[in-house]
C-alpha cells in the first residue's frame, strides 16, 4: 500500500517535470526518453 502511494508520487512528479521540460523544449529526444524510462522503472 505504501508503496503504491510513493510510485503515483514519483509518477506525478515525473509527469510534472516531464510536461513542464516539454513546455520550456529544455531537453532533446534521447534524453526525454531517457527519462521516461527512469520513471517508468521506478513505478514498476
Amino acid at each position: 500500500m505504501n508503496r503504491m502511494l510513493t510510485s503515483a508520487l514519483v509518477f506525478g512528479a515525473g509527469m510534472a517535470a516531464y510536461g513542464y521540460m516539454q513546455k520550456n523544449d529544455m531537453m532533446d529526444k534521447r534524453q526525454m526518453k531517457k527519462l521516461q524510462k527512469r520513471i517508468t522503472k521506478a513505478i514498476l
